[in-house]
């Protein structure tokens, strides 16, 4: 008989359908200024986050845990290890952290009778391994024991010393395992993944560097898919995730704009994510011109393609006040031509992003921290939790999608960034000015409080956690608070279409002029007045 895991996250997870668009990047230690791996996530898609811990367990012989789908049924079961490591957010104690971001891949590749979905894979990775390396392997006897549910998926890996991206897919209904490939990405590159397959060939004989799954060639030859006469070396990409323009459009163009931010440099064609047939795909991994700080990462996981042809905060489609945001459908018609919105790396519909930094030079409890925020990109603030902690803030495990609480971080943080569409323009500026100080004040603290930590964690492990578990809980909890004191003050300051001034005095401020020429372009005689000579028309004040 089969035997499955439980769903029982170690962070916030979320149903199958609601992590289609998550975004990932990835800088090596030769890549970042003081030597982190660093592994981005945006969990993007309908939910409400709840923050989880799970702490380090010993188990007895037969001890097993139920897997569960998101409707409360049971799947089956699986054997726990004698010893499962502690988990906060997706970092375990060994400052192992995993991302994902769903690549699709064939459909018909889904296998229905597989019991282990993506999210599932996650957390009972970081439960068993210690290091990058050995999570590949986890992973692959995982999916190979008790089967894989879902459709493709691209994992970023990090631990203190290395990185690795993953690509997975399914080997069927009815089939065994999984069909995989693992690449170490080299020292000094960074990498970026949005939900569409990337690996192309790969050193199918360098152990070192690259791990797969053995009769995934043969099999796609079976398949179809792949005819060594005419295809050359064996492209994981070209057989398994076959893209199109819609595909590219909506996934390619982050990867293209994250690599173009990280390395201005280079003259970063738009072809390949704009569909044109026989472009060049984007490489694999880059060299970013200046290595990346943690700060630097925050900023890239914030863009709208801004400063480019695709800006989303330029055009009539960003409204008077520039906002970003296009609400779904991302497609549409008119006329019987389809159209489709671009898709950004920040995004409203973001569940909940992290950050993580992997540090070989401190003790694990201290060198292993996800900056953790809710909510879209562009409005949320990143609060440190070291992967040392045993508790989480409460602010960020409270709350639920069906009723608005200011007890909720993900509910104070969206109040605010759905409040600041009216008049983004305007409010952006408010709110970056309140997240530049917080997450500056906690990068500022950073070494200090590490250096205590490293210090406690030679002589007293035990108050070093819980001197770690205070700081995050406690920051966590004041950035919460802060964030709410910004909402009712956005509420304040913005209301009814004016903006007040320093002296609190409401201020007509109207709509911008290239705005207004759209509007007088689509309906030149509706709102124009007779001449009525060179005296200004006024509006008598009703206050």
């Amino acid at each position: 008989m089969r035997r499955f895991l439980p769903l029982v996250t170690a962070a916030v997870l979320l149903t199958a359908a609601a992590a289609l668009p998550c975004t990932n990047f990835l800088a090596t230690p030769g890549a970042t200024i003081d030597g982190s791996v660093i592994i981005t996530y945006t969990c993007d898609g309908e939910f409400h986050p709840h923050l989880k811990h799970i702490p380090a367990a010993d188990h007895e012989p037969g001890a097993v845990e139920q897997i569960k789908d998101w409707s409360g049924n049971v799947l089956g079961e699986i054997a726990y290890p004698a010893h499962t490591y502690a988990v906060v957010n997706l970092m375990n104690e060994h400052q192992v952290s995993i991302a994902e971001t769903t690549t699709g891949g064939r459909e018909e590749l889904i296998n229905p009778e597989g019991l282990i979905h993506y999210w599932t894979l996650m957390r009972l990775t970081l439960q068993r391994a210690a290091t990058a390396r050995e999570a590949v392997a986890v992973m692959g006897q995982l999916v190979d024991q008790y089967g894989y549910r879902s459709s493709g998926e691209s994992f970023y890996i990090g631990d203190p010393d290395e990185a690795w991206m993953v690509e997975m897919v399914g080997p069927g209904p009815g089939g065994q395992g999984a069909y995989w490939v693992a690449l170490r990405v080299p020292d000094g590159y960074v990498a970026a993944h949005a939900n569409l397959g990337r690996i192309d060939t790969f050193a199918q004989h360098d152990k070192q560097n690259c791990l797969y799954t053995k009769g995934m060639i043969k099999f796609a030859q079976r398949q179809g898919w792949y005819d060594p006469a005419v295809d050359g070396d064996f492209s994981w990409r070209r057989a398994f995730h076959p893209a199109n323009p819609q595909n590219l459009r909506y996934t390619a163009t982050r990867v293209w704009s994250l690599f173009r931010r990280s390395a201005p440099s280079r003259d970063w064609p738009m072809d390949f994510h704009r569909g044109v047939a026989g472009a060049e795909p984007l490489p694999l991994w880059i060299r970013p011109d200046h290595k990346l700080t943690v700060a630097d990462v925050f900023e890239l996981m914030r863009d709208h393609y801004e400063g480019t042809e695709l800006d989303m905060t330029r055009g009539v489609d960003a409204g008077p006040y520039g906002s970003p945001t296009r609400w779904r459908p991302m497609g549409f018609e008119v006329d019987g031509e389809q159209y489709t919105w671009e898709r950004p790396i920040s995004t409203q519909q973001t569940g909940f992003s992290m950050v993580t930094q992997s540090r070989k030079w401190l003790p694990d409890a201290v060198g292993g921290l996800s900056w953790y925020g809710v909510d879209d990109t562009d409005f949320t603030c990143y609060v440190p939790l070291y992967c040392g902690i045993t508790e989480v803030p409460p602010s960020f495990a409270a709350g639920t999608m069906s009723r608005f609480s200011w007890d909720s971080a993900w509910w104070v943080f969206n109040f605010v960034s759905n409040y600041a569409n009216l008049k983004y323009s305007y409010m952006i500026q408010d709110i970056r000015a309140v997240q530049a100080e917080l997450e500056g004040d906690l990068l500022d603290l950073q070494p200090a409080v590490e250096q205590t930590a490293a210090q406690l964690a030679a002589t007293n492990p035990g108050l070093m956690r819980r001197y770690l578990t205070d700081y995050s809980v406690q920051h966590a909890e004041m950035v919460t608070r802060r964030w709410r004191d910004l909402g009712e003050y956005l509420l304040t300051k913005y209301n009814d279409g004016y903006v007040k001034d320093g002296n609190g005095r409401p201020q007509e401020k109207g709509y911008p002029e290239p705005w207004l020429r759209a509007v007088l372009q689509q309906r030149p005689n509706q709102f124009k007045l007779p001449d009525q000579g060179p005296k200004p028309i006024t509006e008598p004040k009703d206050y």
